[in-house]
């Protein structure tokens, strides 16, 4: 058997690999690694997702098997969304470069100010 490929764009790794890389998967994944939440509770922690973009992520993260949807029949509905093992799994690399992003954002800033200014990359 052949390993997969993400290079190759047939590759339903690819795919995967755009999944987990997407802002709001990363934000989300990293939002319920601290427990089950509703969704107003994680559109509420996830500032700037519109509730269209975290309805289809949330929908995508379940179908991918990352997320578990719990409906409850009560009124009003309520809907909460937890971490599968697949996704608890996916927090580990995702809270390394969210570690990665906060310690080394202030370099990046310099860095684009330079660019932007026209000048020369300090570390061309």
């Amino acid at each position: 058997m052949q390993l997969p490929n993400p290079f190759d764009k047939a590759c339903p790794t690819r795919q995967l690999l755009d999944r987990i890389g997407d802002q709001w998967t990363v934000l989300i994944v990293l939002t319920l690694a601290e427990g089950p939440m509703r969704f107003t509770e994680i559109g509420k922690r996830v500032d700037g997702i519109s509730q269209k973009m975290l309805t289809q992520t949330l929908r995508s993260l379940v179908r991918d098997g990352m997320l578990k949807r719990t409906a409850y029949a009560v009124i009003p509905p309520r809907v909460d969304y937890e971490l599968t093992g697949l996704g608890r799994e996916l927090v580990v690399p995702l809270s390394v470069l969210e570690k990665w992003a906060t310690t080394h954002m202030g370099q990046v800033q310099e860095a684009r100010d330079v660019f932007d200014q026209g000048q020369a990359p300090v570390n061309a």
